[in-house]
């Protein structure tokens, strides 16, 4: 059996607002280095780039952040629409 290291790891998901510009990927990233920016020191243990649509099936991607660090919490507004 494997031993437990004693940490979760946390996630969050970020795209940007729904409407013109959700498509901008280059926006995206630039929230998304914000983002962890404001969150200070965190062990990022893996970023998933997705591509979803929204209800008129216009691209509306998202990034996928998942992360250690007991003293975090995922930022507000956890999940889509993450402002």
């Amino acid at each position: 059996m494997a031993d437990r290291v004693g940490y979760q790891t946390q996630h969050f998901s970020l795209n940007n607002p729904k409407g013109e510009g959700q498509e901008d990927v280059p926006t995206l990233l630039r929230r998304l280095a914000a983002t962890l920016e404001e969150m200070g020191s965190i062990d990022i243990r893996d970023l998933v780039f997705h591509t979803d649509t929204d209800d008129e099936g216009d691209p509306w991607p998202f990034v996928t952040v998942y992360f250690d660090d007991e003293s975090k919490e995922p930022p507000a507004g956890n999940g889509y629409g993450l402002r």
